[in-house]
């Protein structure tokens, strides 16, 4: 029998050096010299403090400021560690519910606003991380941060289409507008 465990723990604690620490090592030494911002978190530093990280979406409710995606994360909105859709189909009644209030919210915040509104405003993603909008949904909500922010329309304007990143090696993906650095960028102005 002892022959049989020796053998066996010896392997267990070999493969354990080998999976446990020596390849997490390498990899993340080869990921923080390779992509160092995307290997420490793509933080966004604000006066030497992180404020947050351009792959995460954050809560911003305040009409002074752009709105991200909704999040499907609860209880709290854009939990890193709670990622994953709603998992509700298009004839929930939980999900007709959701965007009901969401469009409700939209138009409380905005009534004279006329515009289509763009559903990436009103329904979450996959991940229910998202920290980008489309241009259209920026563009909805461009005249209320105007109005809010007292501020001329083409300086908005202007901002949002500093912000607005291309396609993904202009074939993947869509255009998008990273909310937690266009409202970093408004907050600069006013």
């Amino acid at each position: 029998m002892k022959t049989l465990f020796r053998p066996a723990i010896s392997l267990f604690i070999l493969l354990s050096l080998i999976t446990g620490i020596a390849y997490p090592l390498l990899v993340t030494g080869i990921g923080k010299a390779v992509f160092p911002d995307q290997a420490g978190g793509s933080l966004i530093v604000k006066s030497g403090k992180p404020v947050g990280s351009k792959l995460i979406g954050q809560n911003f409710s305040d009409p002074r400021y752009f709105w991200g995606r909704p999040s499907a994360t609860s209880p709290q909105p854009y939990n890193g560690t709670a990622s994953s859709g709603s998992n509700q189909g298009p004839l929930n009644p939980a999900l007709t519910d959701a965007v009901k209030g969401r469009i409700d919210a939209l138009k409380a915040a905005d009534p004279d606003n006329t515009l289509p509104i763009p559903v990436d405003l009103v329904t979450a993603s996959g991940s229910g991380l998202d920290p980008q909008i489309s241009p259209a949904a920026a563009a909805y909500q461009a005249a209320r941060v105007t109005r809010v922010r007292h501020l001329d329309r083409g300086v908005v304007e202007k901002l949002v289409a500093e912000h607005t990143e291309g396609r993904q090696w202009s074939v993947f993906g869509e255009e998008r507008v990273n909310v937690l650095q266009l409202n970093l960028a408004l907050d600069e102005i006013r």
